[in-house]
């Protein structure tokens, strides 16, 4: 299977990779235009900021590309923001590809702490991204930014409030939580997209 790893000035990439060969495979990774349209898998990574990672896309045309790809891609943090229409962040607009809005996680009393970072549970769980996945399993986050509910949620945490954990439309995925730093569930997950047809 060909695995490509988008490469932008904003991915987390090598953790992604070390877990892709946990689960024994390799991925490719690359800001090739032909070699990403080939992968039978793409994955979108990303921390840090989404208007500096939105400019990294456009400078290499990347933002085009993403959108035109018709196999399985999965977005990860950031990556997943960035497929969304627009993020409160710098007032960055995104990829369009999901109809969602991305904003700024507000605590009125205080007594959340932002970012959000560390473990919480997922559930209402439905997609065959989470084959063999329990509902309330835990993952690990760290963001300051969430994508709201909407039709595309197929996963939902709840920080201050329920916002969406894991969303899809058609062949594109997107993981609010670090996939690569989820331990088995993580893995699970990361597998299942793998496996995906």
């Amino acid at each position: 299977m060909n695995i490509a790893i988008i490469k932008y000035n904003a991915g987390n990439v090598q953790s992604v990779q070390y877990a892709l060969e946990r689960l024994g495979y390799s991925a490719v990774v690359t800001d090739d235009h032909n070699e990403i349209k080939n992968a039978d898998k793409v994955i979108f990574p990303g921390v840090g900021n989404a208007y500096s990672a939105m400019q990294s896309l456009k400078e290499k045309k990347l933002d085009e590309l993403i959108k035109q790809l018709s196999q399985p891609v999965l977005g990860i943090c950031v990556g997943m923001q960035l497929l969304c229409n627009h993020s409160e962040e710098n007032d960055t607009t995104g990829l369009g590809i999901i109809d969602l809005n991305v904003k700024k996680f507000v605590s009125e009393k205080n007594n959340f702490k932002i970012p959000q970072m560390g473990w919480n549970n997922i559930y209402n769980l439905s997609s065959p991204l989470f084959e063999d996945v329990k509902e309330d399993s835990f993952v690990y986050y760290v963001h300051s930014y969430y994508a709201e509910i909407g039709k595309e949620t197929i996963a939902t945490t709840d920080y201050i409030f329920p916002y969406s954990a894991v969303i899809q439309k058609d062949n594109f995925y997107g993981v609010q939580f670090h996939t690569e730093k989820s331990a088995e569930v993580g893995d699970k997950i990361l597998l299942n997209f793998l496996n995906l047809k």
